[in-house]
């Protein structure tokens, strides 16, 4: 009898939980990547160099797996991908996303017009080409707002800008070629949605957690904490669970895992944008501390056929802080990991960087070198027990030389 395997394509924060939940699963995890040597994770895991976007070389590449294994499924924690992987479930029947639903999700101008459709609030929006209409957008919006590219992931390239001076900087940093394009350029520029900020999960039609973010300084987006669950009302609850489900409505995506952005502004909830993926790392190990559900396996589940199964275990409050440096420079040294993760209640401590990494700061999701969580019956406990882990970490970062030095 063949060995079951499952198929994962590319590589993203989740993909080593993925790779874990396979194999406990009892399935075989493979690996489809263009750049397989760059995941530490994949070590002693089967892998395939293919570039995931390339659909024919793609099918190549699974009948040839075919040949050994039984594909039980396919699936991604990418969402740049996840289109793909929607393709090649339809030519394999296997249960997989809707692809053109998840292309049409990827573009955030294609999504904020279906959504508007739908009557979802969202934000003023307009497209722009260039640096005059970007400019001539932001004028008809009103200032300050929200520039960045109309498909990205993890706040890259996106900044808020309160000037015209600031639009024209990164109207400039955007086009000039330092910002790199994952299509054709097209800049979203929007009005910025001020309030307090919320990420929703869900699977299928279900709304499975809720929680809150904060971030760092503007005038970027770079996340620092997450809350789940969230402390809402049960007003509040309602009405957020409303909006999502009406997302999922508007932009079909009522199979897949969907990460929801929104923010609670002033005249009440305001989508942000809806992402045709699970919510990035640490938001999976959130949502099993606080609610005991294994968002990873249970999509696993899905993508296989199998009997999945939503049901909150338990209610703890989960919170996660970022580790973010304040400055560029060669990181010397970093430590506190292994007693930070030996308070009680501390729930994992993870670093993303070794000494002597380069620091580059981009105002995006590569600032973070790691992060810790902590879960407690309370809210106060358990950030108490995140703070106390904190302290314990500590890291040294030389800066580069000055032009001067």
């Amino acid at each position: 009898m063949a060995v079951r395997a499952l198929i994962l394509l590319g590589g993203a924060s989740n993909s080593p939980l993925y790779v874990q939940a396979a194999k406990r699963l009892d399935l075989h995890p493979i690996t489809l990547s263009a750049d397989p040597e760059v995941y530490e994770y994949l070590a002693g895991i089967e892998a395939v160099r293919v570039d995931e976007h390339d659909i024919d070389a793609l099918i190549r590449e699974c009948s040839l797996l075919g040949a050994t294994y039984d594909i039980a499924g396919i699936a991604s924690a990418q969402e740049s991908v996840n289109a793909a992987v929607g393709k090649l479930c339809q030519y394999y029947d296997l249960p997989g996303p809707d692809p053109a639903a998840i292309e049409r999700c990827c573009d955030k101008f294609v999504q904020r017009q279906l959504l508007a459709d739908a009557a979802v609030p969202i934000p003023a929006y307009r497209l722009a080409a260039n640096a005059n209409d970007v400019e001539s957008c932001a004028a008809k919006i009103g200032l300050p707002v929200i520039v960045k590219p109309a498909v990205g992931i993890g706040s890259s390239g996106v900044r808020l800008c309160r000037t015209v001076d600031e639009i024209a900087e990164h109207t400039d940093y955007l086009l000039g070629g330092e910002h790199i394009w994952r299509s054709s350029p097209k800049i979203l520029v929007e009005e910025f949605a001020q309030g307090p900020h919320y990420s929703i999960e869900t699977i299928g039609n279900e709304v499975v957690g809720i929680g809150t973010i904060d971030f760092g300084p503007p005038p970027h987006f770079v996340s620092r904490e997450y809350i789940y669950p969230a402390p809402l009302t049960d007003d509040e609850q309602k009405r957020i669970v409303g909006i999502s489900l009406s997302c999922l409505r508007a932009l079909g995506l009522g199979w897949q895992p969907t990460n929801i952005d929104l923010r609670w502004t002033r005249f009440g909830p305001v989508v942000i944008e809806v992402n045709p993926r699970l919510g990035g790392t640490p938001v999976p190990q959130l949502v099993q501390q606080a609610y005991g559900v294994d968002l990873v396996t249970e999509h696993i589940k899905l993508v296989i056929g199998n009997e999945w199964n939503l049901r909150r275990r338990y209610s703890n409050t989960a919170v996660a802080r970022f580790l973010v440096p304040d400055r560029d420079g060669i990181l010397d040294w970093i430590d506190g990991d292994r007693r930070a993760a030996n308070l009680s209640g501390v729930a994992e401590v993870k670093f993303y960087v070794e000494p002597k990494t380069r620091i580059v700061r981009k105002g995006d999701y590569r600032d973070k070198i790691g992060h810790i969580i902590a879960a407690s019956p309370t809210l106060a406990q358990a950030k108490v027990t995140l703070q106390r882990a904190v302290d314990l970490i500590d890291w040294s970062i030389t800066p580069y030389p000055s032009l001067g030095d």
